[in-house]
């Protein structure tokens, strides 16, 4: 025990641990999980612990040999009564999760993997078999059984089981985008009221004022399991029950020492938290809160605004990486989040639990945070866009950070590293194209000279989410390019899976000017126009060519035909001596009048028309401008059969690139080279 508590004087020991902790974390998470289940099973048998409702669609995980989740879709005139704790047994079949086709989004397949999720489970039927007798699962369904009698209970099973299943995911992205998130996970915060409550009862009773922290650790571990060990209730509870224990072993260690410790434990038991971004979140935080020394702040509102600021530029780095863009203003919006929600709300949420005649008054309360955070969310100052950052520059920023908590003037060189962030794209300025992986749709965006241009937007909702292409892709895309408004938004025609999204982007982000094909307008077409003089954002119909700074497209129009698809704008440019053709939806009959009124030969990229269609892409044509490389957007396993055979066959002399089997192809451009970049599944 002496040499011990010796080793455990030295800060060297503990930089030594984590390190050893982040490289053998980092080891496991590049691992390729192992798993109990193969792809020919067909039948599971586990415990519901966790169910989501959306519409007719149900998401449910369970906790078999390993945990899996899937989704359900419920039949017309079918009940669905299963709940947390229930034995089921699912029949379906299992999928390998496919990593993001889009650069820089969000990856589903590594998300599971943080999970130690192997496999993505298609439900076919169920069929409860029991009730899990487990004490813990007992009292868990218990809860949930009766926080489903409350009308408030979406918000008392964030607050007591951290679940939020039942939040809408509108006000869950206003919390997020107003930078208050953090406060709707279960954590540190939390906890501390726990252990403050616990502590203070049972300080005032004699027998229990000496096994008081003991009782309050067994809580927490009890909680802890009850929640479902997430990251941050770990690392809360973890810390508090380790510094019980070097207390009770009367080791005397830095505070920031013991965190150190904690991580690195935590990491060695659960390498895989590394992925977890709540785990990320509260770990950095809560250690830069340590090291700062904030207690000698005795006002509580002058304490909350430093504890926000230093939490909030903290947490930028992570921020950034995963969405992209801060909202400033999330520095004063806590000033008023946190207390309501730390003194009022939380606390509430058990008193009403227990007292179910207050359900009225915490709903009311739960509005109020409810209709204030949707307020807030429509004021357009404070958000600003960043592109991703690089691992290398979160890791230089956090070094910056903290020297800037022991020596002051290093508080310019954060600020350097932050407008350096900023500026980027403006510093260096991308050339490139890139077609995105939209599903069955096309969608692609231009960089040169400064300027972005959109052409097309893509279009394709499911009908079990609100979430859309522009949610989940194009607005989630051009942020992480640090795009924070395009000079164009080209729609090539009027079909929906060229400009299905435009008026939601239109509305979501800056876009200054809109060019649209020759023709007549159709519905989409006027809906749009509508939004566009609503915002007074300008748009041009038949135009011939567009000047960008040195560079020109060139829109081959032939005339007026009676179809959408022949009206698409077909665009020509040549940058740096590479020749681009982009043919929109036009068909053999257009290419025909292109070939006769242009000259066309030897095309370095073509954007393949229609898909792949066998109404597209003539042998004649594609003999004509001799592409090198061909680029079709198309959608994995689509009903129309796209791209055709007979089509890839006539293509056969170029490479060609498939978004369904390549995801996202980008192409950079350089004065003398480029290089075609994919993103596949």
């Amino acid at each position: 025990m002496k040499r011990l508590r010796i080793v455990l004087q030295y800060k060297w020991f503990y930089y030594g641990l984590f390190i050893s902790a982040l490289l053998f974390a980092l080891y496991q998470t590049q691992k390729p999980l192992t798993s109990h289940y193969s792809q020919e099973d067909t039948s599971f048998i586990g415990i519901i612990t966790y169910i989501k409702h959306v519409d007719s669609k149900i998401t449910i995980k369970i906790r078999a040999k390993e945990n899996l989740r899937g989704d359900y879709y419920v039949k017309d005139n079918e009940s669905f009564s299963y709940e947390v704790g229930d034995i089921i047994e699912i029949k379906g079949n299992l999928s390998k999760p496919t990593h993001n086709t889009v650069f820089n989004l969000f990856d589903y397949a590594d998300y599971l993997k943080s999970k130690k999720e192997s496999w993505i489970l298609h439900i076919e039927s169920i069929q409860k078999i029991g009730e899990s007798k487990n004490i813990m699962n007992v009292i868990k369904r218990n809860l949930y059984r009766r926080i489903e009698t409350y009308h408030s209970k979406n918000y008392l099973k964030v607050f007591i089981l951290g679940d939020q299943s039942d939040l809408n995911s509108d006000i869950i992205a206003s919390y997020r985008e107003n930078g208050i998130s953090h406060l709707f996970s279960i954590s540190g915060m939390h906890l501390s009221f726990f252990t403050g409550f616990f502590l203070f009862i049972f300080n005032k009773i004699k027998h229990l004022s000496k096994v008081s922290s003991l009782i309050t650790c067994l809580f927490l571990l009890f909680y802890m399991f009850l929640v479902g060990c997430s990251g941050s209730v770990v690392r809360a509870c973890l810390f508090f029950v380790l510094r019980y224990l070097f207390s009770l072993f009367r080791i005397k260690i830095p505070i920031s020492y013991l965190f150190i410790l904690m991580v690195s434990l935590i990491l060695y038991i659960r390498p895989f938290f590394l992925l977890d971004i709540g785990f990320q979140y509260s770990a950095t935080i809560s250690y830069f809160l340590i090291v700062s020394h904030l207690n000698h702040y005795k006002n509580y509102f002058i304490k909350i605004l430093i504890v926000s600021i230093l939490s909030f530029f903290v947490s930028m780095p992570i921020t950034l990486y995963y969405f992209y863009q801060v909202n400033f203003l999330s520095i004063l919006y806590n000033l008023v989040f946190v207390p309501l929600i730390s003194l009022v709300i939380f606390p509430f949420s058990f008193i009403t639990l227990i007292f179910p005649c207050l359900d009225s008054v915490f709903t009311f309360f739960t509005n109020i945070m409810e209709k204030l955070s949707i307020f807030l969310l429509n004021i357009p100052y404070g958000k600003i866009i960043f592109m991703k950052p690089s691992v290398w520059w979160i890791i230089l920023y956090y070094f910056v950070f903290y020297l800037h908590l022991n020596k002051n003037k290093q508080k310019i060189f954060l600020f350097i590293l932050i407008i350096y962030l900023y500026f980027y794209p403006q510093i260096f300025p991308q050339e490139e194209l890139c077609m995105l992986d939209v599903g069955q749709g096309d969608s692609l965006l231009i960089q040169w000279e400064g300027k972005r241009i959109l052409i097309d937007t893509g279009g394709k909702v499911s009908p079990y989410t609100s979430n859309t292409i522009s949610k989940n892709i194009l607005l989630p895309f051009l942020k992480s390019k640090g795009i924070r408004s395009l000079d164009y938004l080209i729609l090539t025609h009027g079909d929906y899976d060229h400009m299905g999204e435009a008026i939601y982007l239109v509305n979501n982000f800056k876009v200054d000017k809109v060019i649209f094909n020759v023709g007549e307008y159709n519905e989409l077409e006027n809906d749009l126009i509508e939004e566009l003089e609503n915002k007074n954002i300008k748009y041009y119909k038949d135009i011939k060519e567009l000047n960008i700074d040195n560079n020109k497209l060139y829109f081959l129009n032939t005339g007026t035909y009676d179809n959408e698809n022949d009206n698409s704008n077909v665009i020509y440019f040549n940058y740096y001596d590479y020749e681009f053709l982009l043919m929109g939806d036009a068909g053999i009959e257009r290419e025909n009048d292109i070939l006769d009124k242009y000259n066309l030969k030897d095309i370095e990229f073509l954007k393949v028309g229609h898909h792949g269609s066998d109404t597209s892409s003539s042998e004649a044509f594609i003999n004509r401008i001799n592409p090198k490389y061909s680029l079709i957007s198309v959608g994995e396993n689509n009903r129309y059969h796209h791209p055709r055979e007979s089509v890839l066959d006539i293509l056969k002399n170029s490479k060609i690139y498939r978004t369904d089997l390549d995801g996202s192809i980008e192409i950079k451009l350089k004065k003398n080279e480029y290089k075609i970049r994919t993103c596949s599944p």
